[in-house]
């Protein structure tokens, strides 16, 4: 799903690229990625006029995966993000929006292995997860 029109894209297509970077052995990337996050932390608050809206939640958790990653001993974790990332830059599927998304807030059914199957193995969807999940059955 690329979506060039959408500023969001391109953030991440660039963040992709900075956590590349930083994998084939240019660490001050991380850092740059961790900053251009905050920058879009920051835009899509924003934006949505909240801090609570569901994107902005994702982009926070996401910002706060890229921090604990951050240290030296931890850097085999932005493997996650990396690949993560790519996948929503180049297919639209966004790990990090289905774990957000099955949260005790963000939910309206108990937490379920059918939530779960439906959660990770729908389709990726224009807009967000909580508005592409299909009913329970």
């Amino acid at each position: 799903m690329i979506d060039y029109k959408e500023v969001g894209w391109w953030y991440l297509l660039v963040t992709a690229c900075l956590l590349s970077a930083g994998l084939a052995g240019y660490p001050l990337s991380y850092s740059l990625a961790i900053g251009l996050t905050v920058v879009h932390l920051l835009h899509f608050t924003v934006r949505e006029r909240s801090i609570s809206a569901f994107p902005v939640q994702v982009r926070f958790w996401y910002l706060l995966l890229l921090i604990v990653a951050l240290p030296k001993p931890l850097q085999l974790i932005y493997w996650v993000p990396t690949i993560g990332t790519w996948a929503r830059t180049i297919f639209g599927y966004c790990t990090m929006a289905r774990c957000v998304s099955l949260f005790p807030w963000n939910r309206k059914e108990p937490l379920s292995l059918a939530l779960l199957q439906r959660t990770f193995l729908t389709r990726p969807v224009r807009g967000n997860i909580m508005q592409g999940l299909p009913p329970e059955t």
